[in-house]
């Protein structure tokens, strides 16, 4: 009887210490969790909708320009009417998913916290706007890119995953907001470097290691979702360029940098400052006709594409491809001033649509300029400088700028004139503008004044909440 009890005794002991072992192992499984897998599964759905989303917005394009093949008058009916559908859309019921997204971000990363604010711009209302509505501008020939839209995205499915915290402190919910922006551009451009780099001097402003660490796993998984999709391709392709440039190529390069820099500058106003140069009467429609505002700027991109032989429609990546290829259809001269006049128009219709693509082809028109002007130096590496210094005017983000165009074209022998032109453009459009992003957000998303550049309080990592939920 005692050695029964004893069996008993030991048997029921051994029950306490393995349900204890359980609930250890349930708590630290939940930890985990909270500490790898949100950002883990977070981040391959953004690597996911980023490459379906790119395939879309191709199989879109290409669409328009089979409607229109041969009859391009059609575009003067299909450009207005599936404009001021987009502009009715997102004003009614996808509010907060307009332009290109990378605004909304920094408001939410750098504004004031105000939760409502925050809900409305990032979620699965936003996620299912910013897909459809984007689609539609391209299937009317809009010259709008996908990849701001894709941070946007990202963001907002990021955002989606803090429900999985019990408890989300504020520097947690702004790095996922962080991460899931900085997957986005990687998944859409497949730069890494450039994703990192972004979210570092475009959204946050600041540098910190443990910030960094979440990022970079969010791009590896983000990026692992885009290779097993898409493979491990370059965005534009492998340009040919000498790895060694003699002295006088420093000419063309402070050239082109200034004059891309002026070009950015004056881009920027345009967007910043619509009053200046749209009649008042005009501007109201905005806001009290949109069907009216987005039919009269969508009529307006449509003449100009049907005008120049259909050369600017959609996001311009075909053009620049084949002028940083120096093969295929060449553009004419007046190219990147009329792409820069329709990416304007697109941009200020208010429908979802990203200005990175865009830019790149305005940058590689210019480039074609530099080309006949300085034609013994190759055509390529003058478009990629151009495209670097472009960009970088607009964004005021030469980091990224020079990474983003080097990673596309594998244009590591550019790496010097690259930088060069990204900083020299970036100052010459500091004289005269704000960088845009910065300034759209300060204009839509903070409610009231805020001083630029103010850099994410250093935030605790997603594991520090997971702790504190453990």
């Amino acid at each position: 009887m005692s050695q029964r009890y004893a069996y008993t005794q030991i048997l029921h002991g051994m029950g306490h210490h393995l349900v204890a072992l359980l609930r250890l192992a349930r708590r630290h499984l939940h930890r985990t969790w909270l500490r790898f897998g949100v950002l883990w599964v977070g981040s391959l759905i953004v690597g996911l909708l980023g490459v379906l989303f790119a395939n879309w917005s191709n199989d879109a394009s290409a669409i328009f320009l089979k409607w229109i093949a041969g009859r391009s008058w059609l575009a003067l009916l299909i450009t207005p009417a599936l404009a001021a559908s987009g502009a009715w859309l997102t004003g009614r019921w996808f509010r907060g998913s307009e332009g290109s997204g990378i605004p909304q971000v920094i408001g939410a990363i750098h504004a004031p916290r105000d939760p409502a604010r925050i809900d409305g711009l990032f979620g699965p209302r936003i996620i299912i706007g910013k897909i459809g509505l984007g689609l539609m501008g391209l299937l009317g020939g809009l010259t709008i890119g996908r990849e701001g839209p894709t941070v946007h995205i990202g963001a907002s499915v990021m955002y989606m995953m803090r429900r999985f915290f019990p408890r989300v402190s504020v520097p947690t919910e702004r790095l996922l907001l962080l991460a899931g922006a900085a997957s986005g551009l990687s998944a859409a451009f497949n730069t890494p470097l450039a994703g990192i780099l972004f979210a570092i001097e475009e959204l946050s402003r600041s540098f910190e290691v443990r910030t960094n660490g979440v990022l970079i796993t969010s791009i590896i998984f983000s990026g692992l979702m885009s290779l097993a999709l898409a493979g491990n391709y370059l965005y534009f392709g492998q340009i040919s360029a000498p790895t060694l440039f003699p002295l006088g190529f420093s000419v063309p390069v402070i050239v082109a940098s200034v004059l891309c820099g002026l070009a950015g500058a004056l881009f920027n106003l345009a967007l910043l400052r619509p009053a200046r140069w749209i009649p008042r009467t005009v501007l109201t429609w905005r806001s009290k006709s949109p069907l009216l505002w987005g039919a009269g700027l969508g009529l307006l991109v449509a003449i100009i594409g049907v005008t120049l032989g259909g050369q600017t429609w959609g996001s311009g990546y075909d053009q620049a491809r084949h002028l940083l290829m120096n093969q295929g259809p060449q553009v004419g001269w007046y190219y990147p001033l009329a792409k820069l006049a329709t990416t304007v128009l697109s941009y200020i219709i208010g429908i979802p649509g990203g200005l990175f693509s865009p830019s790149l082809s305005v940058g590689a028109g210019f480039g074609q300029w530099m080309s006949l002007w300085f034609g013994r130096y190759p055509q390529p590496a003058l478009v990629a400088v151009c495209m670097v210094g472009y960009l970088a005017a607009v964004t005021q983000s030469p980091l990224t700028s020079f990474v983003i165009v080097m990673e596309m074209v594998n244009g590591g022998g550019l790496v010097i004139p690259l930088m060069a032109s990204a900083l020299v453009s970036s100052w010459v459009a500091r004289f005269f503008t704000p960088p845009l992003y910065e300034a759209l957000a300060e204009q839509k998303y903070f409610g009231e004044p805020h001083q630029s550049h103010t850099p994410v309080p250093a935030p605790a990592t997603a594991a520090a909440d997971a702790e504190k939920a453990g």
